[in-house]
């Protein structure tokens, strides 16, 4: 039986009714090639087992083997099962295929009840459930939404960028479609730090993007031979190349440009003690705010200041920050009460240059410089009154 959307259809189950056991196929998001199977209708107990049994990859298999089917009963019955990973959920057992889904492609899942703990009943036949990846679009749609830092002017030992995209992208031979440019028009030669494990979020939408560390550590070899990728005083172009593949596979809708210019270098670490905290009045939801004197890494000030009451405790809502990465604003989920609170800083927390509280990315072996702080938190009290 073939499915002729994103929903599949299962066979073969005369002798266990659907309603006990079923196989069927979840696709993430009609825009991307992901999909994962999952066996439904296992008693709480036969997932307990499961869950406890530390199968390996060929006992699972054995339980549920997914195909790409060929058109042609023999070969497809000769063919290994796909990779992937199998786990077993709250309320039923899952398998992510180690590939994308590809598009045209009949895939069939088959789920041999024998394989079972205690399943081995005459007349449990296979169940299966086939799918097929509906035509991928062929419009662009995927754009970079922003480039992290905004600011327009940046230190000379800038440390890295973050690229957002619209939508999930494809991963492999990124740095063919990242060039920078300075103000005469000329390519700078190897800026970033090529590395073979690109540095995605989960669902590949946020790139961070480092600056070859030797092109900005004084005393290395990279940065006396070549000279660092950014200059003080020039202006650069990173531009994001248009035919960079989404993961449908389709280019970016357009290319996109951030032009910037680069000030001089900060090696100066982080002071929590100069950051200026505006609290709320009590029996609001207005925002809490800290301005910073220079400029943050995006993504670690959203993850690593946290608000919390004076004994510990941890308040939920969500953080964003504007002003070129210069103000903090914290949206609580439920009205201030007058008290006493404090703001839980990660000593990891970096500005744009890489800087922690405490230490400066850039320390000069001949000074000597030991990290002055040794706490994984700092704490910074502050009254809403």
């Amino acid at each position: 039986m073939e499915s002729s959307s994103w929903s599949a259809g299962a066979s073969n189950a005369a002798a266990l009714p659907s309603s006990q056991l079923a196989v069927r196929w979840f696709p993430e998001s009609p825009d991307t090639n992901r999909a994962f199977v999952e066996i439904t209708g296992l008693s709480t107990a036969l997932l307990k087992q499961l869950r406890q049994a530390n199968w390996k990859t060929e006992q699972w298999q054995r339980l549920l083997a997914v195909r790409a089917e060929q058109g042609d009963l023999v070969t497809d019955l000769g063919l290994p099962p796909m990779l992937g990973t199998y786990r077993v959920t709250a309320d039923a057992v899952r398998f992510e295929p180690q590939f994308p889904i590809e598009s045209g492609l009949m895939y069939r899942a088959t789920l041999q009840p024998d394989q079972l703990p205690g399943g081995k009943k005459p007349g449990a036949h296979p169940i299966s459930s086939v799918f097929r990846r509906p035509a991928r679009r062929t419009e662009p749609t995927t754009v970079v939404t922003q480039i992290f830092p905004s600011a327009s002017v940046v230190p000379e030992n800038l440390l890295k960028f973050y690229v957002h995209f619209s939508a999930s992208m494809s991963g492999g031979h990124i740095y063919e479609n990242i060039h920078l440019l300075n103000d005469g028009g000329k390519t700078v030669e190897l800026p970033f730090l090529e590395i073979d494990e690109e540095l995605w979020n989960p669902d590949m939408t946020r790139l961070t993007l480092f600056i070859d560390p030797g092109r900005i550590k004084r005393g290395v070899r990279p940065l006396e031979e070549i000279g660092p990728a950014l200059e003080e005083g020039r202006g650069y172009t990173l531009i994001i190349n248009q035919s960079w593949k989404d993961s449908a596979g389709i280019p970016l809708k357009q290319s996109f440009r951030k032009t910037f210019t680069v000030g001089p270098p900060d090696r100066e670490p982080l002071d929590p003690a100069r950051w200026k905290v505006l609290p709320p009045k009590p029996g609001t939801r207005d925002p809490l705010a800290i301005l910073f004197p220079k400029p943050m890494d995006h993504a670690l000030a959203q993850r690593m200041i946290q608000v919390a009451f004076a004994q510990g405790e941890r308040l939920k809502g969500n953080i964003w920050l504007d002003d070129q990465e210069r103000r903090w604003t914290f949206g609580p989920a439920n009205v201030w009460r007058a008290g006493s609170y404090k703001l839980a800083i990660q000593t990891t927390i970096e500005d744009l240059a890489g800087n922690n509280i405490g230490k400066a990315f850039e320390v000069d072996v001949f000074d000597g410089v030991q990290r002055r702080l040794t706490n994984a938190t700092v704490t910074v009290p502050f009254e809403i009154r």
